[in-house]
């Protein structure tokens, strides 16, 4: 029996109730771990503040196993002092008129209480993460654990998937944009004209967020992707759920697949082109890959992404027959984005996944799917996974 909360008595506040209430407080989040573990993965929006820098850390890390806990301490107090000024003119700045940060180490202990203590003196209202980033990790696992009613959105390269999620949000929809937090197009060619991508594990960190604020009665559209998105993995936990999910495969005539390729790729760099089409010499086959490239290097894109779409995409509809996998089309030939996404949502209502009360079930559909490229993919990746770009 759980006994009811009294004055006496307050909740019990959990590990992942402490995260939830450090995330949504007031205030700038310091993270004072090093700048390392910062590019590893950190919480989205939190600002490095390190108490110590790689090599200091690695220096206290070192001083701790030879000559014990004391010695590390007085190592760390004698390279923090000559920082602490600097330390507090920047929380401050950052903190602003209200005056409250947030901080947070890696378990919660000397680092984030060091800089707490120096900062609460300074005039700082401070709070702390119990547990740390390490905290943090736990939830983000369980956060992605929690089922949502999603709908996959599928289709060949080309057929602007992406902007049409977009269009999506835009008109009120739930949208995870897996492609978009992996700075990636999911494909050889899927990181030109893209910023660097994250870590895995700063990439689950950012679905956790998103995943956390998503409402649990409406469907969360998400593009139909293989486990990995450039260098970085979908989690089991979300990938699980997208395999289960209805699924639906969006069309466009290869005249209008070419034009939006060549659109999205017609500014990336020669060399870059060639590189990436380098990459899929083997599944692609020498001949092909050969004229690819040269039409690369004559300023040609669109008889190189012709080359590309007359192979990939027979080798796309090859494994789902082979799968003996069907799921429902939509046409949306000559549609813009906006257009498509209206279509789209027409549909899914008729159909019933838009009620929001699919989570862990399939609802009947034209026809049965589970996935599309998330499911294709596991047995084509050596075909096209990570091959074509996919806007």
């Amino acid at each position: 029996m759980v006994e009811a909360p009294t004055p006496e008595r307050p909740p019990k506040i959990t590990p992942k109730i402490a995260v939830t209430q450090f995330l949504s407080g007031p205030g700038p989040v310091l993270d004072v771990r090093s700048p390392g573990e910062y590019a590893d993965g950190h919480i989205p929006g939190a600002v490095s503040f390190p108490l110590f820098s790689n090599d200091e850390r690695a220096e206290v890390g070192t001083c701790y196993k030879q000559q014990g806990r004391d010695a590390a301490v007085e190592l760390g107090l004698e390279l923090v002092g000559p920082k602490m000024v600097e330390f507090v003119r920047q929380a401050k700045i950052l903190a602003g008129p209200d005056k409250q940060v947030r901080v947070h180490c890696w378990r919660g202990g000397m680092r984030s209480g060091s800089m707490a203590w120096l900062l609460q003196t300074a005039g700082l209202s401070v709070t702390t993460l119990p547990g740390g980033y390490k905290a943090f990790r736990r939830w983000v696992r369980e956060t992605l654990a929690e089922p949502r009613p999603i709908i996959v959105l599928g289709g060949m390269t080309g057929t602007a998937k992406t902007d049409i999620l977009h269009a999506l949000a835009a008109q009120g929809e739930t949208v995870l944009d897996l492609e978009g937090l992996a700075n990636h197009r999911g494909s050889s060619y899927g990181a030109l004209l893209l910023p660097p991508q994250p870590r895995t594990e700063h990439f689950e960190n950012l679905i956790a967020t998103q995943w956390a604020q998503f409402p649990t009665d409406r469907p969360v559209w998400i593009e139909a992707e293989s486990r990995q998105v450039g260098t970085c993995r979908i989690p089991d936990e979300l990938m699980n759920q997208m395999e289960a999910a209805p699924t639906l495969e969006v069309t466009r005539p290869v005249d209008e697949r070419c034009d939006l390729l060549v659109e999205i790729y017609g500014e990336a760099d020669t060399e870059s082109l060639v590189e990436a089409t380098e990459r899929v010499r083997r599944r692609l086959g020498g001949e092909r890959t050969q004229t690819a490239i040269e039409h690369i290097r004559r300023g040609n894109l669109r008889a190189a992404v012709e080359i590309l779409l007359l192979y990939y995409d027979k080798a796309y509809r090859y494994d789902l027959e082979r799968r003996q996998k069907t799921i429902p089309q939509v046409n949306i030939t000559g549609l813009t984005p906006d257009r498509a996404a209206q279509a789209l949502l027409e549909k899914v209502r008729d159909w019933g996944w838009h009620s929001g009360k699919q989570t862990g079930t399939v609802h009947p559909a034209p026809s049965t799917a589970s996935s599309i490229e998330s499911s294709m993919s596991r047995s084509v990746s050596n075909h096209t996974s990570q091959v074509l770009p996919v806007p």
